[in-house]
């Protein structure tokens, strides 16, 4: 218990101090959601007509709509970019005397998702005071009610980080796989438009968007700020948190990897 408490206050230490000495990592997943918050919505807002009116039955802004599809693109960005450094650490050699260790191999990576998903709501919280300062906030106890929101769509898309990490050998073709999976998991999604408007323009599209893991993490945290909860998108996110970090388990499994060297 005390070696794995160990290993949990040590990854944390890591990663914060990672992140502190990455001063542009910070900037950019506060300034990102913002150009988005500030600049798009205005755009968005006439351009599609939108007149919101969630299950909270009250008629709410377009700014205050995507802020919740915001936050969970600061998480989304925030998980991929952890999940970078695990190759990082793999072509260093760090990552393979971490997974030889006597710790288990599924505490490590839970410490790993642990890490970067408090890195992500630190961010996600800081764009939320900025949003505020705009006129764009929601109430104190919607602010508290969120986190454990954040906790477990952080946890799920670090698991979705730490899977396609595993997959990757070479630091070059990580940037183009976070492409090839960020934009397509944020844009068909709800986090910049209802599920009511996608159908208006295909029903193909609004199916995707409600298979969507990521867009069942924006409606946890949507419905969170308002003091909510929706069971039902608890409930596939905790399904694909379960999916993801089993698949990454078998990813990182050192003795599948010697397997394959020796085939």
């Amino acid at each position: 218990m005390r070696a794995a408490l160990i290993c949990l206050v040590a990854i944390v230490h890591r990663e914060a101090l990672r992140f502190v000495s990455q001063r542009g990592r910070f900037l950019a997943a506060i300034v990102r959601p913002l150009v988005w918050l500030i600049v798009f919505a205005a755009g968005f807002r006439a351009a599609l007509g939108l007149s919101i009116q969630p299950p909270y039955q009250t008629y709410i802004t377009y700014e205050i709509y995507i802020v919740p599809g915001l936050c969970g693109m600061v998480q989304l960005f925030s998980g991929m970019q952890s999940s970078l450094s695990l190759v990082y650490d793999r072509e260093m050699g760090s990552m393979r005397l971490l997974l030889t260790s006597p710790i288990p191999r599924w505490w490590l990576l839970f410490c790993k998702l642990f890490a970067s998903t408090a890195i992500s709501i630190f961010q996600v919280y800081t764009f939320l005071a900025i949003a505020a300062l705009t006129g764009i906030s929601f109430s104190p106890a919607g602010y508290l009610a969120v986190l454990p929101a954040l906790i477990v769509n952080g946890l799920m898309l670090g698991a979705l980080g730490l899977l396609l990490s595993s997959t990757i050998r070479q630091l070059e073709n990580f940037a183009g796989v976070m492409n090839f999976v960020i934009f397509p998991m944020f844009f068909l999604s709800t986090a910049l438009y209802p599920l009511w408007k996608m159908a208006e323009a295909s029903t193909i599209l609004r199916d995707i968007c409600a298979f969507n893991p990521f867009s069942h993490g924006v409606e946890l945290i949507r419905f969170a700020l308002y003091g909510q909860v929706d069971w039902m998108a608890l409930l596939w996110v905790l399904v694909a948190f379960a999916i993801f970090l089993s698949g990454s388990l078998w990813g990182y499994d050192p003795s599948r990897s010697m397997v394959r060297r020796k085939a």
